[in-house]
């Protein structure tokens, strides 16, 4: 079931995943060729399965985000279903799970317990806030990830409420994080021939994305705020408003101050002293911005950044996820594709950011109907048809409804 062609063609993955972090990390590892398999309850699967929208009675975000997967129905709080979790680890090459920490373990399924039977193993946990600390036990949704890394002290508009990052950006993160950890300690286990284990977080995957806030607090002591779309360090780099709605642009170089001055009327400003250079722009920046809107007011949104545009200065309209999915420039790049479900039919996917010039990204079936690959994880792990048959009519093991 591995695609040959792709980058990680061979590489075999068991997953244990709820909601994000896991499941995205398994899903860039899919992307790339890896064969994985699901591991779910069979009593209804994971929880995203009944998350809404339903596409003929099946979740929209599940067939997006377990795309090129396999389904195995395994209850692993049985014995037997413990075993056949560990004989099929035995025949991976990586383990990922994102169950709070210890959970695994008191399962009988922790990291230990795998490279006893498979001392090659790579096995990688994505958790709230790390296997250990004094936050370890902790439940570590993503909002909490945002609230304690920092996050949300720096969304949104001054003095507004609290505000989170629109998307799941610290589940999201660490899910990547995850899947280039895995991708590492596999090239490692190349020279080395040692498997591994691998801890990453939600909190310290969002605390590793402030790079404007750490170069600020660790050299001054100053501690950001919420700056609404404006940037840390620079300016003018922020959106604007016009006469139909919002522009944004970001005039912070010579040449592009320069050019946004001539597009906007303001030529006395570019050589202003209060104006010189970058640090003065941000040092007046709301004052610079009253200058700045008070002439981007007097174009629309597409006549302002065609304008901008000509004059060489970096800028966008804002646009909504219905003209995303609709982008003319993506859709030129192939960026979305439909993979096919037995039920859904044609399941519209956003694709990987990721392109390679010999072995692209694979586009497999979206994501797949609780236990359908059941039969052929076992398989894998050793298991003949009558022992599968056993483990079915147990209630160890759940297949697809035929229907």
């Amino acid at each position: 079931m591995t695609d040959g062609g792709a980058p990680l063609a061979g590489v075999r993955v068991l997953e244990v995943g709820v909601f994000m972090a896991a499941p995205f990390a398994t899903m860039q590892l899919a992307d790339l060729g890896a064969e994985v398999f699901k591991v779910e309850n069979p009593d209804g699967g994971e929880p995203v399965r009944t998350t809404g929208p339903f596409v003929e009675g099946h979740s929209s975000p599940y067939l997006r985000l377990n795309r090129s997967k396999r389904s195995l129905a395994l209850d692993l709080k049985s014995d037997e279903g413990r075993q056949a979790f560990l004989r099929l680890a035995a025949a991976c090459d990586v383990v990922v799970e994102n169950l709070r920490p210890g959970a695994m373990r008191r399962l009988g399924l922790g990291y230990d317990d795998v490279r006893a039977v498979h001392p090659g193993i790579v096995y990688a946990s994505a958790s709230g806030f790390g296997q250990d600390g004094p936050h370890a036990d902790r439940p570590g949704l993503d909002i909490m990830a945002q609230a304690r890394g920092g996050l949300m002290s720096i969304t949104g508009a001054p003095d507004g409420e609290p505000a989170k990052i629109g998307v799941p950006v610290c589940d999201l993160v660490c899910g990547v994080y995850t899947a280039l950890a895995v991708t590492a300690a596999l090239r490692e286990r190349d020279r080395s021939g040692e498997g591994q284990y691998v801890d990453v977080s939600l909190l310290e995957s969002g605390v590793s994305l402030a790079v404007w806030e750490a170069g600020r607090w660790f050299a001054t002591g100053e501690v950001g705020g919420p700056l609404g779309s404006a940037h840390q360090s620079q300016a003018p780099y922020q959106a604007f408003r016009t006469a139909d709605g919002h522009a944004t642009l970001g005039a912070i170089t010579p040449r592009t101050w320069s050019g946004l001055c001539r597009v906007l009327g303001l030529e006395h400003l570019e050589h202003d002293e209060r104006f010189v250079d970058s640090s003065a722009r941000h040092a007046r920046r709301e004052e610079l911005a009253v200058l700045v809107e008070e002439q981007t007011v007097r174009f629309t949104t597409d006549d302002l950044v065609a304008r901008l545009e000509e004059a060489g200065v970096p800028c966008a309209p804002i646009a909504d996820y219905g003209q995303v999915f609709t982008d003319e420039h993506l859709a030129a790049r192939d960026f979305f594709w439909d993979a096919d479900h037995p039920v859904a039919g044609a399941v519209r996917q956003v694709g990987s950011p990721m392109r390679f010039s010999r072995t692209p990204a694979r586009r497999g079936a979206a994501g797949p109907v609780l236990g359908a690959d059941t039969r052929a994880a076992l398989e894998v792990a050793g298991y003949d048809q009558a022992e599968i048959d056993r483990l079915v009519e147990a209630g160890v093991v759940g297949e697809a409804d035929p229907g």
